[in-house]
């Protein structure tokens, strides 16, 4: 008898680490979601500002017609952003041993740092520009644009290869 509840003791483990499999795949497909529809807001946002940047000062309409569109593409973003960083913590916890795992996770989440700064440097833009304030040339704006194509290569290589 007692080998009874041993072996439906084991069975219920097994039974609980595929659920907990099935869960953390679950997780990882709205991850991966989230994260590619925040990135379409950090690859789009910069163009709107490249745009901004060449408004003439006397189109004042086209001007409030982009900051309209800049601002409601920025809340949505954030709103996309919050969900995948979310998911990337439960994903992050989940795995537990985060020494045993390499150096490829923690190169990782030096890029979602640095996609944070960067989602924030186009709130402080926005606002800028908001403000009237902008001093930079729609050329910078177009150089600021490839950063999210960068870090999203790095992010992708590290989490597919783990190469250290």
């Amino acid at each position: 008898m007692a080998g009874f509840f041993f072996c439906a003791s084991a069975f219920r483990s097994r039974e609980t680490s595929a659920a907990t499999l099935t869960l953390m795949l679950w997780v990882k497909s709205f991850h991966i979601v989230f994260v590619a529809s925040w990135f379409a807001g950090l690859f789009y946002l910069p163009r709107i500002f490249v745009n901004l940047a060449m408004v003439p000062p006397e189109s004042v309409a086209e001007r409030e017609r982009l900051l309209l569109m800049a601002n409601k593409l920025f809340r949505f973003m954030t709103l996309l952003a919050l969900p995948a960083l979310g998911l990337g913590l439960w994903l992050w916890l989940g795995y537990g041993d985060m020494i045993a795992l390499g150096g490829w996770l923690h190169a990782k989440l030096v890029v979602v740092l640095l996609l944070i700064g960067y989602h924030h440097a186009c709130w402080v833009m926005l606002r800028r520009f908001r403000a009237g304030l902008n001093l930079r040339h729609h050329v910078w704006y177009r150089w600021f644009n490839e950063a999210p194509v960068v870090m999203l290569v790095v992010a992708v290589i590290l989490v597919v290869l783990k190469p250290f």
